[in-house]
């Protein structure tokens, strides 16, 4: 099957012949048909697989045959969650509409805002925009959404994953409820189909890739090496293998400016690009290694979203991702159309726990490797396969309680069980030890001790005797002992 009976009209075809495509990829077979018939899509499909042509060239077909665009106006709006994407698109937008009178445009942020308003002024079927960037031209009052007719998410796992959830729930606030939707992303993740219930509307999904997979164009592998040695081995295995295109990826963005000098200074021309840099400099550094003038192109995951780069012939993970499913997007980068290519990543034993989670998602053990001379004094633990889900803990047993009547509210065992168990506690002192008697006969003692107080219940004096003396025998007379007379802690019972 071709692109002829998909739909399209001839000046879109021939755009098309000019790339050299003759035979439209999977997700374009599915995707085109749905989109010219005005239907909302959900699409999964994996970087390389000619998604962006699988929207944009039904796209242009739609807006041609439709009315002008105003002033300030946009017909068609594309979100991308980053700059190199949304310029990616931008270019394939105008090579497929180079033949109708269909007009596009880019707009992200780390640039002068002046340009792009002016620029808008026009109005323009196609607007390729990051979330931030847009929004700050609507408050600018420089853009107009009544005419928009179609919304496409593109990378919309991406987006979530950077934190522009809540800039695209309001854009959607500032849309026309009645528009076609497009959303496209790498998986149908649980997030993805949450956002996903309040945007699309009965749409046609497509799912091009299983999930998780990875090209089978694609040879991977893994150097086991100490963490410090990393930068000479990249170069080595560069210079031994006279690699002249190379893709490397950092995990930091500090890490890729210093891996980036490391191989300058061994002669091996480097550039970085990540969020850090301006925008005139990762367009530079991207221009001159497609253009061969940069051997190694050392990139962040969100930098390289977008960058499109056809029969790239290597890929290097020179950190692994802590989030496995990232591994699959970076070594996307090549091994596509069909075309084979090598994807190395370069692991140390901290990275073990992540070189495991990466073998569990894409279902197989990668090929290790040695180099002569990086023999790793810390090895890299070998792995074993294994795809079953790890089982949760079992909750902890509750603890029994005793109820007063005796039984157990776990089983119904009696009390008297209970205190066979706890017989050896040591028991707690009780308060007054010296009273044994009960409660009631204490508050008797205690009433007993206050009446013969009052009465004054004591040994009565000897009667005066002829021949004894005036003076009272001591010996006879006893005083009142002060615990006669006690003051009774009426707490303490």
């Amino acid at each position: 099957m071709g692109f002829t009976s998909l739909g399209l009209s001839t000046p879109i075809l021939r755009a098309v012949q000019e790339k050299g495509y003759d035979t439209p990829s999977p997700i374009q077979a599915q995707a085109i048909p749905a989109v010219l018939e005005g239907k909302d899509v959900m699409a999964a499909a994996q970087t390389g697989t000619g998604k962006t042509a699988g929207f944009t060239l039904p796209l242009i077909e739609r807006l041609d045959n439709g009315e002008r665009v105003k002033a300030n106006h946009v017909r068609a709006l594309i979100l991308t969650p980053t700059r190199e994407l949304a310029a990616q698109i931008l270019e394939n937008a105008r090579e497929y509409s180079r033949h109708t009178r269909i007009s596009s445009n880019v707009v992200f942020g780390g640039v002068k805002i002046n340009p792009q308003m002016m620029m808008l002024r026009k109005g323009t079927d196609i607007l390729v925009a990051t979330p931030g960037r847009l929004l700050d031209l609507f408050q600018q009052n420089a853009i107009k959404f009544s005419q928009l007719e179609t919304l496409v998410l593109d990378e919309a796992d991406r987006m979530l994953d950077m934190g522009f959830y809540r800039d695209i729930k309001k854009i959607l606030d500032l849309l026309p409820e009645k528009r076609q939707n497009l959303l496209f992303s790498a998986t149908f993740s649980d997030e993805i189909r949450s956002l996903a219930k309040g945007l699309v509307n009965n749409p046609v999904e497509i799912s091009v890739n299983p999930a998780n997979s990875t090209a089978r164009t694609v040879e991977q592998c893994i150097y086991p090496a100490d963490k410090k040695k990393k930068p000479a081995m990249l170069a080595k295995l560069i210079s031994d293998g006279d690699w002249h295109q190379v893709l490397v990826f950092s995990r930091t963005k500090h890490g890729a400016n210093k891996l980036s000098h490391f191989l300058n200074d061994q002669g091996i021309t480097s550039a970085p690009i990540h969020g850090n840099k301006s925008q005139g400099a990762r367009t530079k550094a991207l221009a001159d290694f497609k253009s061969g003038d940069v051997r190694v192109l050392v990139a962040t995951d969100i930098a390289a979203r977008g960058i499109d780069i056809p029969q790239l012939p290597q890929v290097v993970n020179f950190d692994l991702p802590h989030v496995s499913e990232d591994y699959v997007h970076r070594i996307g980068r090549t091994g596509r159309a069909g075309e084979t290519g090598k994807a190395i990543s370069l692991v140390c034993a901290d990275e073990a726990a992540d070189l495991f989670n990466i073998e569990r998602l894409i279902k197989q053990l990668l090929v290790r490797k040695d180099l002569d001379g990086f023999a790793p004094t810390n090895k890299v633990p070998e792995s074993k396969l294994d795809t079953r889900p790890i089982k949760p803990k079992k909750p902890k047993k509750p603890k029994r309680v005793v109820t007063s009547k005796g039984a157990s509210r776990n089983g119904g065992k009696s009390s008297e069980q209970k205190v066979s168990t706890d017989q050896n506690k040591p028991k707690r002192p009780r308060r007054n030890a010296g009273n044994t008697g009960t409660s009631q006969n204490r508050r008797n003692e205690g009433k007993a001790i206050q009446e013969n107080t009052k009465r004054g219940n004591t040994q009565e004096k000897p009667s005066g005797k002829e021949g004894s003396s005036s003076k009272p025998n001591t010996h006879q007379r006893r005083r009142k002992p002060k615990s006669e007379n006690p003051k009774v802690n009426w707490k303490a019972y």
